[in-house]
């Protein structure tokens, strides 16, 4: 699956992690419609630190479509509410 960070650039991240990315994006419209922007925070920089920790940078002058698009690393609670929402990001 190939995952883009806004501002910051593409992943290849292995396909055991996709179960572990979706229960993040579903945890994340939970915290969202719940108003904890705190936990939202920190289990959105727990996300992001998945895609990068696992992930292998997609180099820029490769051309691949992004299969899921992250809102970027800075993204405001405010924000979130229209990106992580109904399905969030990752449809189940």
């Amino acid at each position: 699956m190939i995952v883009r960070i806004a501002t910051e650039g593409q992943y290849e991240l292995p396909d055991e992690d996709v179960d572990r990315l979706n229960e993040l994006d579903n945890e994340l419209v939970a915290l969202v419609e719940a108003g904890d922007e705190e936990r939202f925070q920190e289990v959105f920089q727990s996300l992001l630190e998945l895609i990068r920790s696992d992930g292998t940078p997609v180099p820029d002058d490769v051309l691949e479509e992004s299969d899921v698009i992250l809102p970027p690393p800075d993204l405001t609670f405010e924000e979130a509410g229209e990106q992580f929402s109904g399905e969030g990001l990752i449809p189940d």
